[in-house]
């Protein structure tokens, strides 16, 4: 099992970066099993997918992503990262990050609760 926890937002202005940060506990074990993705969700709208680094360090992104935010992830410190650029308004919402993985046949999958992101001028 896996907790995850992210960190990172805040307020900022258009143009300007946030790094998110998202951590497994000390107790989780098998980190470095899991596809690890970033989603986000506004109020009244789905959650949506951002980006996923699998467990090989494939990144992809989403398409609305372009270029301007990079995932990674730091598999000894249990630990997934997403650098932002270039924040837009559009770009306000609640991130959070998911472990994914099946295992014997069976899907895991863990979120944490999640880290607000606000771009406004």
């Amino acid at each position: 099992q896996l907790r995850l926890e992210e960190s990172g937002g805040g307020s900022v202005q258009p143009g300007e970066s946030l790094l998110l940060s998202c951590g497994a506990s000390s107790d989780s074990f098998g980190f470095g099993f899991y596809d690890m993705q970033w989603h986000r969700q506004t109020p009244g709208n789905q959650r949506e997918w951002v980006a996923t680094v699998s467990t090989l360090d494939k990144v992809s992104y989403a398409d609305f992503v372009k270029g301007r935010f990079t995932a990674s992830r730091d598999n000894a410190k249990k630990m997934v990262y997403l650098q932002m650029t270039s924040l837009e308004p559009d770009d306000t919402a609640v991130y959070y990050c998911k472990a994914y993985a099946i295992m014997y046949g069976k899907e895991n999958t863990y979120w944490g609760r999640g880290t607000q992101v606000t771009v406004s001028s």
